[in-house]
């Protein structure tokens, strides 16, 4: 009865006809629309393995090297659990950020789904947009238009996973929203952000831009929690508490403080990254695989001061943080 009533909300919120929600709901037929079908009993088996429930909020993010799509779940501690890692079929260009309408690049960055934007109706069997361009995206003029997740196996700038992938996330998505979920996170990413990958990367033109990223990769990594995302001064930042002043795309960053149950375990986070990419980084130029003096340091401007990374007056004790240095701030170019 709990799925009945679930399903009604979300049929009603995505303007489907309740005549058909009804006959997905009393299983009189297995002649079910892709777009209503149910969760499946493996994905609710492995909602109750790590203690959530169909209509708990979801968190995904996308690795386009690995090609992996995954589905989080949150639990009623407020952290989340993994539910299920998909394969992306197929996704187009390099790595690296989409910046123009028409450059065939699937986007990275942090982006965000409600209800309207997902489409029963796509040609590709079913689609979600996932939001691009966003606040960031548009503060430095980069351009593109229906950018999606959806099936079909087929890409020319969106990530493409197969029609039974597809109907899958479909059906997680729906019910998140049945919940009252008003939208999810979805960060994008050229591969998993560890130090290892970050110096197989180090002289990648994007490498200032992919520094952004970890920042925001290493909040999740850290908390099991999905960080809150601002834009200001052209870069994103992560779980900053301004006291009320607005941030701003183009102008400069207001000044806030990131909460102690961040910036604490980051600390420990960055001086371990910071050792295991110097360490990747010089086996790296030991096998002729990078130029040595090419790869910059992984924090960039140590001098800046500790603490510059979490805002004025975080609350850290500066002896716990000597010698590392901030996260990274770069602006990337248009």
């Amino acid at each position: 009865m709990a799925f009945r009533h679930s399903f009604r909300r979300v049929a009603a919120r995505l303007a489907i006809p309740f005549a058909a929600a009804a006959v997905l709901s009393s299983c009189q037929t297995t002649d079910v629309p892709a777009y209503l079908a149910p969760i499946t009993t493996a994905l609710l088996q492995q909602m109750e393995a790590i203690g959530t429930t169909p209509v708990a909020p979801i968190y995904v993010r996308v690795f386009k090297e690995e090609s992996e799509f995954e589905i989080w779940k949150r639990r009623p501690d407020g952290t989340y659990g993994l539910l299920k890692t998909y394969a992306i079929c197929a996704w187009s260009g390099e790595l690296g950020p989409k910046k123009a309408e028409g450059d065939r690049q699937a986007p990275e960055g942090f982006y965000s789904v409600g209800p309207a934007q997902l489409n029963p109706n796509s040609s590709y069997h079913l689609s979600f947009n996932i939001g691009y361009p966003n606040a960031f995206d548009r503060s430095l003029g980069r351009t593109g238009t229906n950018l999606m997740v959806h099936g079909a196996c087929s890409s020319a700038g969106c990530y493409s996973m197969t029609d039974e992938s597809v109907e899958e996330i479909y059906a997680v998505v729906r019910e998140a929203f049945a919940g009252g979920q008003r939208s999810f996170q979805i960060h994008a990413f050229p591969f998993r952000m560890t130090a290892q990958n970050m110096a197989r990367h180090s002289a990648n033109e994007n490498f200032a831009f992919w520094q952004m990223l970890k920042e925001g990769y290493d909040h999740f990594e850290v908390t099991r929690t999905v960080p809150s995302v601002e834009v200001c001064d052209f870069r994103y930042v992560f779980d900053a508490v301004s006291g009320g002043e607005a941030f701003e795309p183009t102008r400069p960053c207001p000044a806030y403080t990131i909460p102690e149950r961040v910036s604490f375990p980051l600390v420990a986070q960055r001086a371990a990254d910071a050792a295991a990419y110097d360490a990747a980084v010089a086996a790296l130029v030991a096998s002729g695989e990078l130029v040595a003096g090419v790869s910059p340091a992984l924090f960039p401007d140590p001098m800046a001061g500790p603490l510059t990374a979490f805002g004025p007056n975080a609350g850290i004790d500066p002896t716990t943080t000597a010698g590392i240095p901030p996260m990274p701030l770069p602006r990337p170019t248009p």
